[in-house]
């Protein structure tokens, strides 16, 4: 659920089709959160064009989710 705790960031995570096997095509989305500040903790795809993204707690105070800090790479035109 998403009241479940995720630790760590994610890491050049490429989030692929179910089934899917092979090398990542264009549109296939790689999120990255590895680096100071990244706060992105787990991703699932919904569809080509929607992804439930799920932000991690502020260290300081975990109850708060107010800011996100993460990367997008190999986006397709009009994605």
């Amino acid at each position: 659920g998403s009241d479940d705790i995720i630790a760590g960031n994610v890491s050049k995570y490429t989030v692929l089709p179910a089934g899917y096997c092979g090398q990542p095509k264009k549109g296939h989305l790689v999120f990255d959160a590895c680096f100071e500040s990244g706060n992105l903790g787990r991703v699932d795809r919904v569809t080509e064009f929607e992804y439930d993204l799920f932000i991690r707690p502020d260290t300081c105070n975990p109850r708060f989710r107010v800011w996100f800090n993460f990367t997008v790479e190999n986006v397709k035109e009009s994605q």
